[in-house]
């Protein structure tokens, strides 16, 4: 039989139309760990690269990254990485995917220093390739053409992104919000996302952090006036907590200071080192004569010091914490002094905090926060600035990024308030992708966008069942019990021994060990001595016998430890 003839190509058939892929890596399920990629073709670029620090659930893990399989295993389409701002959850990753791809990284002045930062102490400041660019700049990578515009938000230089491709163009807001009186006069770029919805928008990726919360997101200059009347009041000495990236708050406060006449010591490392970087690159300009040695302020009277920190969210080693446990070496929390903590409580670090500012409370300080005083405005643009957004670009697809699903589906609700048709916004999450067309769009299959542990050096390399033990251990702790057995017969030589953490405290517990040894012995006397000697098997009987002792007593699941010597 021959084969049948090819069909003939219809000359006059329409082309298929182009079609560029979203595909989210993080950032989209939570906040952090933020990661979107854009796919043309054969090109690739990806829009930053966060990370997320670690829940309680998380014990021993410093931080969480995206898992970059998907990007590696096209690491030849990859024409670029485009960073938003210098936040933790949008370049804190960055040294972990460096380790293993070369690739140029592109972003404001400020961005690229505070990753410049990053990567030496990861020992990759000659390999990295950083390329600065500036607002409204456009730049090619691969089939691309990017155009950075300006956004304001709790960091300086923070931009927003139109990435241009033959489907379309595709916004990224960045976090962002609509601040009207900027501290450095440098205003969101209406007329830019303006001009881009009257060319057309395909997508719209934006912001969901406060879709949530009604109105317009103050502005920071607000938070300044209301920081000013507190200085005016204090008579004693003024401790600030706030996050060290936040250059426009840390500026508002070092020209109060000089306003009312205090000096200003900083304490904390990052503190020191942004605004090294920021004073250095103009972004922040310090006062003649504010700054001062630690040592040298605390020889002034308590009503001309400012000590400017860390610390907002209670971590243990920062300086605020260390002066509520009375351990800081230069400074004591005295009567009079006045504590501020300017900065969103992170969920979850509301029991820590609530320590430190009892602790605070109680060696006599006054402590003023976010849930007691205007002390501090968001960074995220709420519901009437989001709609502004959608209005001003006018996007023909919606795609709601940086939230919990809560939130992205609160965003999801406003673009259907304004116009956008219900079926044209697109809730998807970390590993889901969308192809999308001028004229249509399709959800993609699952993309690999797991979550890497870091462990100190280790990364990916502790998993569920790592973390189980560690719960475990936390909860019951462990017991260890040690044998010497004839290899030949499997006849118990020594012990048993045992050693315990976290269990029982073994000085006081002798008759409770010896009752866990006599469990041990009974359970090994009736094992079967014609069965060869198996030491996988001995040490299940043992960790059997253990586990069934205690849990019928004491109603716990320790991590039992079987240590079999053979002889």
């Amino acid at each position: 039989m021959n084969a049948a003839a090819p069909h003939p190509v219809d000359p006059f058939a329409p082309a298929p139309e182009p079609s560029v892929r979203l595909i989210p890596l993080g950032g989209l399920g939570e906040i952090g760990i933020n990661m979107m990629l854009v796919e043309f073709g054969e090109d690739l670029i990806a829009v930053d690269c966060g990370l997320m620090f670690p829940d309680d659930e998380m014990l021993g893990i410093d931080y969480v990254i995206p898992d970059f399989a998907y990007l590696l295993g096209k690491r030849e389409a990859v024409r670029g990485l485009v960073l938003t701002h210098g936040h933790e959850d949008h370049i804190g990753a960055l040294p972990y995917l460096l380790r293993d791809l070369s690739v140029p990284v592109y972003g404001t002045p400020l961005t690229l220093a505070f990753v410049a930062d990053r990567l030496r102490e990861h020992g990759l400041s000659e390999k990295a390739d950083l390329r600065p660019l500036r607002p409204r700049e456009r730049f090619e990578l691969g089939g691309f053409t990017v155009e950075a515009l300006r956004v304001t938000h709790s960091i300086v230089d923070g931009i927003g992104l139109a990435i241009e491709s033959p489907a379309g163009t595709i916004v990224h807001t960045g976090d962002f919000k609509l601040d009207s009186s900027p501290i450095d006069g440098e205003h969101p770029d209406y007329h830019g996302f303006a001009e881009l919805g009257e060319r057309g928008v395909l997508a719209l990726c934006s912001d969901s952090t406060n879709a949530e919360r009604p109105g317009h997101t103050r502005s920071e200059s607000d938070v300044g006036q209301a920081l000013s009347g507190l200085f005016e009041k204090a008579r004693g000495r003024i401790i600030v907590a706030t996050f060290a990236s936040h250059i426009h708050r840390i500026q508002q406060l070092l020209n109060l200071a000089a306003r009312y006449g205090r000096k200003v010591a900083l304490l904390g490392k990052s503190m020191v080192g942004n605004v090294t970087i920021a004073s250095e690159l103009g972004y922040l300009t310090i006062p003649a004569g504010v700054l001062t040695p630690l040592e040298e302020l605390a020889e002034l009277p308590a009503y001309r010091q400012v000590l400017l920190s860390t610390g907002s969210q209670g971590e243990p080693n920062s300086a605020i914490a260390l002066m509520a446990a009375r351990e800081h070496k230069h400074f004591r929390i005295e009567e009079g002094d006045l504590v501020i903590l300017s900065a969103r409580i992170i969920p979850g670090n509301e029991r820590v905090i609530g320590r430190v500012v009892n602790a605070l409370f109680r060696l006599g300080a006054e402590v003023l926060w976010e849930d007691v005083a205007f002390i501090h405005v968001s960074g995220h643009a709420s519901q009437e600035d989001l709609k502004l957004m959608l209005n001003l670009t006018r996007p023909r697809y919606f795609i709601p990024v940086h939230g919990e699903y809560r939130h992205l589906r609160a965003h999801a609700r406003l673009a259907e308030s304004v116009g956008i048709p219900r079926e044209r916004s697109f809730l998807i999450e970390d590993g889901l992708g969308i192809e999308l067309t001028k004229s249509s769009a399709r959800l993609l299959g699952r993309f690999p966008a797991g979550r890497i542990l870091v462990d100190g050096r280790g990364v990916g390399d502790v998993g569920a069942v790592v973390l189980r033990d560690r719960q475990l251990l936390a909860e019951d702790g462990m017991v260890v019990v040690a044998l010497t057995v004839d290899k030949a017969t499997g006849e118990l030589l020594a012990g048993p021994e045992i050693a315990s953490r976290g269990f029982v405290y073994v000085r006081e517990s002798e008759e409770l060990l010896d009752e866990v040894k006599g469990a041990i012995r009974e359970a090994l006397a009736q094992r079967d001595p014609s069965v060869p000697f198996d030491r996988e098997l001995f040490g299940s009987l043992v960790k059997g016998s253990v586990r069934r002792f205690i849990n019928q007593r004491f109603q716990r699941k320790p991590i039992v430890l079987p240590v079999v010597m053979e002889i």
